[in-house]
């Protein structure tokens, strides 16, 4: 009699909560019918004003699609509306209004935000969707192109798809956090897992090969992936982001089914020789594959480094010029080991090993340079700034993750980047330093990290950085390696200074300010196509002759580049409209693999491979490109140069440069970059 009791009361129980969820939703469908009218009484009321007068009633629409995207059941209501936002106007005025200058890496920053550019941002990808689902037709875009955008705004931003979250964690979302997952299950649904899954793979692979010295993008991508794998996609693609989430994380037969570091430390001690040679193995080949680092391998280095010194050179994979390196300096790569590769730093074990296969510590004037890092006095401003990086449970030291940075910079020179900031400048010049003045890069990371000061002379006056107010960049965010974080803000404000004693000399400072900046080993020779006064194209031809007469192979007498060229090219976008200025170095110019002259050069932005527009797209693989270079055929750069340096002593005859040869560069100038100037020749 009990027991049927209870089971009335669990079954009346249940018929209540049944009862009580389908009034809510019922409840929730009349809302979302109230707005879905609202919505599109408001859209034709925006359609049918006068465009000088759609601003006013934007809000409206604005507003109603607030309320019908906080909730799953009024996602297909903006959706089947889509198809008409851009004849009524929704995005005029606004930078969303065309949508073929939208690009997939600024969607996700957008959605974050609070207030009005979220929903805009929210909208703009629902017209994508009906783009690519072929409810509207798109004269400048097609289906296909709709879908690899979405693809690749999904595969960029997988933490907001998320359909199993739970609805007590969603509940403490922001309202627009709210809004955005909406939208990303929407358009999980709609688009192919499979094809999401792809574009994370080969976002992946492009980012990887570029061997970027800050991987913090990578490895959340990586992270987010293993909500991909499960689902209905090829095994192949499976495959790929598991062999990702492996190299991150337990790649070795020791480190598998572990808790923490602590245990898989243990299984360390009592393993056998033959177990620590295939976790050398494994561990070094994963390192290499990827250019990522688990944390176990900074355990097992650690392992090593107290057990069995000799076996580093394996686990690090190192070249012959590597192993030389290390047995020459044993004392100082056990020092360095000890001071500062922990799990936490584990990505400068890459820069470690890559260090020594360049030989860098063959400069014996380097060797108390480094040592003299490890017990240095670190300034008070300096200190709290590398506190943020230190884990005090580890016991690393504040001097330690300062050497952990440098071993990344000397041992990834082309690593280096210039996160959100406008200073390619100073990302330039360490990346030159580490690659051909790393004495002098060792003495300025001293006296930055001791004095928070740099000194350096301009035509015979000397420039303190402590003594400037400011530099080109009026705030530097902290998405930099940590040599980056040092020196930058000293760098950025002497070179701005340098920029300001040149003002009046009616030419590019850059003339002079270049070999004094960088190092005496730029070239004087110095070119710049547009005239500083009236910022009008001049010359543009003997601009090209030259640099043809200079650096191509087949006209310069065959004179190689011995150290990069700091040149400045003027970026553009997918549709070759002018972005700005930006400076660049050119490492070397060679033949690719099918016979064509190609330049290889490093580009600080964190992502190299670009597409400037007219069929240019830098490449970082596939044409003989080294770890971390970008690439163009040799006409396709030149398009896009307006300064360089030169060497008049190794200079060819100009007049040799076929005028074909000048007009099919020109053509790419003047209908990119130029149409923003006057061309006078």
């Amino acid at each position: 009699m009990a027991t049927a009791i209870k089971e009335k009361k669990v079954s009346t129980a249940t018929n209540t909560k049944k009862a009580s969820t389908a009034t809510r939703k019922k409840r929730l469908d009349k809302r979302t019918t109230v707005l879905k009218n609202k919505f599109e009484t408001a859209l034709k009321t925006l359609e049918q004003a006068k465009p000088f007068a759609k601003s006013l009633y934007q809000t409206e629409v604005f507003q109603l699609a607030v309320e019908l995207a906080s909730t799953k059941e009024g996602m297909p209501v903006i959706y089947n509306n889509a198809h008409l936002f851009d004849q009524a106007g929704v995005f005029l005025g606004g930078q969303w209004e065309d949508v073929t200058k939208m690009q997939p890496p600024f969607v996700g920053g957008s959605l974050r935000l609070r207030g009005i550019n979220s929903i805009i941002e929210l909208l703009s990808e629902m017209r994508m969707l009906a783009i690519a689902k072929g409810t509207y037709l798109h004269e400048g875009l097609t289906k296909e192109e709709a879908s690899t955008f979405l693809n690749a705004v999904l595969a960029l931003n997988l933490d907001l798809l998320s359909p199993t979250k739970m609805e007590e964690e969603r509940i403490s979302l922001e309202d627009h956090m709210t809004r955005a997952q909406n939208l990303f299950n929407y358009l999980g649904q709609e688009l192919s897992f499979n094809a999401i899954a792809n574009k994370m793979v080969q976002e992946i692979d492009r980012l990887i090969v570029q061997r970027p010295i800050m991987t913090g993008r990578i490895l959340e991508m990586i992270q987010m992936s293993h909500r991909l794998i499960f689902s209905n996609i090829e095994e192949k693609t499976a495959k790929a982001l598991e062999k990702y989430l492996h190299a991150t994380s337990a790649p070795t037969p020791l480190g598998k089914d572990i808790s923490d570091q602590r245990e898989y430390r243990l299984r360390l001690e009592y393993a056998k020789e033959e177990e620590l040679v295939t976790e050398a193995r494994i561990f070094a080949q994963f390192m290499n594959e990827t250019g990522l680092v688990s944390p176990l391998h900074a355990v097992f280095l650690r392992f090593l480094n107290r057990k069995d010194h000799d076996a580093i050179p394996a686990a690090l994979d190192l070249s012959e010029t590597g192993i030389s390196s290390f047995n020459a300096n044993k004392e100082l790569i056990h020092d360095i080991i000890q001071i500062s590769i922990y799990p936490e730093t584990r990505q400068s074990i890459y820069g470690l090993a890559k260090m020594l296969d360049r030989g860098v510590l063959m400069n014996e004037p380097l060797i108390p340079a480094f040592r003299r890092l490890f017990e240095l006095p670190l300034h008070a401003q300096v200190r709290n700034a590398l506190s943020k990086f230190a884990n005090e449970q580890s016991g690393m030291s504040v001097n330690g993750i300062l050497v952990a940075g440098v071993i990344s910079v000397l041992g990834q020179p082309l690593g280096i980047g210039q996160g959100l900031n406008p200073i390619c400048q100073s990302a330039r010049a360490i990346s030159l330093w580490a690659q051909f003045d790393t004495v002098r890069l060792l003495e300025y990371i001293t006296r930055a990290a001791r004095d928070n000061d740099i000194e350096m002379a301009f035509e015979g006056e000397t420039i303190h950085s402590s003594l400037l107010d400011i530099g080109v960049a009026s705030e530097i965010q902290e998405d930099l390696d940590l040599v980056s974080i040092l020196l930058v803000p000293h760098l950025d404000k002497i070179y701005n200074e340098m920029m300001k004693r040149t003002l009046l000399r009616g030419e590019d400072g850059h003339k002079w300010i270049n070999p004094e900046f960088y190092g005496e080993w730029i070239s004087r020779g110095f070119i710049n196509v547009i005239d500083q006064f009236s910022l009008k194209v001049t010359n543009y031809s003997a601009f090209v002759k030259l640099f043809y007469a200079t650096h191509h192979p087949d006209f310069n007498e065959g004179n190689e580049l011995i150290y990069p060229n700091p040149v400045g090219i003027l970026i553009t976008n997918v549709h070759a409209e002018l972005l700005g200025l930006h400076a660049v170095s050119i490492q070397r110019i060679q033949k690719d693999q099918h016979g064509d002259y190609r330049i290889y050069f490093y580009n600080p932005n964190n992502d190299s491979t670009q597409n400037w527009g007219q069929g240019i797209k830098a490449s970082v693989s596939g044409f003989g490109e080294n770890a971390g270079e970008s690439s163009l055929p040799f006409h396709e750069f030149v398009s896009r140069m307006y300064a360089y340096h030169y060497n008049p002593y190794e200079q060819g005859d100009t007049y040799m440069v076929e005028d074909n040869l000048v007009e099919k560069v020109k053509v790419l100038a003047k209908n990119s970059w130029g149409k923003n100037y006057i061309w006078v020749s």
